[in-house]
């Protein structure tokens, strides 16, 4: 048995991986060529699916992660809340598969940095809970500064608020159903894996031998780099403070926005720049007020 400095220490390392991961995968989307962003997507469900059952079989897990899922199945609402949290991570991934193809990476990075804010938001509207004052200033900033970047583009940044809206919603289904994470991800590609299967056997561009092995090896890659980081975060969020994890969090979209300008070369203006301080300025606004301000009282909800 591990003692708790050593569980925090394990939490924290679990934490910073899996948000190394994922700040470092528009790197690793890019390594698929010309394969279509669909394509791309399809791939990464199955073989996302592919590996949870290696995983579960290796770690010993088969019969509790079955028990549990007959157990989802026969209950209406989980089984729904499921399928939705299905449906916004597929969505989640597509865009920013998509955003990152279409040298879009500054899209994504602000699609994490205002995640937080938008957890908030859900958390209001929909757990009943309260803001303080701190966080009432944060999403004030923070939406301060999406608007900046809209009126820059002469456009609203739907990728960003989209990304950020999928996963925010995720989070919450993930939060008020009962649903250990083996079970919750082996369950989510399941259910869209035939789907997937459908649209690369019969509507795909190039069939499932079209693409040489070192693109195919990428292919197979994508269901490692989505469910290793996926494991490593339910890990984390197990041994940490909330507010730990909150720092952390700012690890991958801060990567993201480096990979963008220096390796992809992205444009970064100076009314960009301006957006984004409003942005960390609102983060770290956000993060002072979690540490420093008295906790509110949190309303759980279940779903059964």
């Amino acid at each position: 048995m591990q003692n708790k400095p050593s569980e925090k220490k394990f939490g924290v390392l679990a934490g910073m991986g899996a948000y190394l991961i994922w700040g470092c995968l528009p790197l690793y989307w890019k390594l698929a060529g010309d394969v279509p962003d669909i394509e791309i997507l399809a791939y990464r469900i199955i073989w996302s699916f592919v590996f949870m059952i290696i995983l579960i079989i290796s770690f010993g897990k088969r019969k509790e992660v079955i028990s549990e899922i007959r157990e989802v199945l026969h209950k209406p609402k989980t089984t729904i809340a499921v399928t939705m949290a299905t449906i916004l991570i597929t969505i989640n991934w597509f865009i920013f598969i998509f955003a990152v193809n279409s040298n879009n990476v500054l899209a994504a990075s602000l699609g994490y940095y205002i995640n937080p804010m938008v957890n908030v938001l859900f958390a209001t509207l929909f757990l009943k809970e309260k803001l303080n004052n701190g966080e009432v200033l944060a999403v004030v900033t923070a939406t301060t500064g999406v608007i900046i970047l809209a009126w820059s583009h002469g456009a609203v940044p739907w990728a960003a608020i989209s990304m950020a809206v999928t996963f925010s919603l995720y989070g919450l289904i993930k939060k008020v159903i009962h649903v250990n994470t083996w079970t919750g991800l082996t369950l989510e590609t399941m259910l869209i894996t035939p789907l997937a299967l459908i649209y690369l056997l019969f509507f795909a561009a190039h069939d499932l031998m079209s693409y040489n092995l070192n693109i195919n090896l990428v292919l197979i890659g994508t269901g490692v780099a989505t469910a290793i980081p996926l494991l490593l975060f339910a890990v984390s969020t197990k041994r940490i403070p909330y507010t730990m994890l909150g720092f952390l969090q700012y690890i991958a979209p801060t990567i993201m926005l480096v990979i963008a300008v220096l390796v992809f070369n992205e444009t970064f203006n100076n009314t960009q720049l301006v957006s984004f301080i409003f942005i960390w300025t609102a983060l770290i606004i956000f993060t002072v007020s979690n540490i420093f301000l008295p906790a509110k009282v949190k309303k759980t909800v279940r779903i059964k």
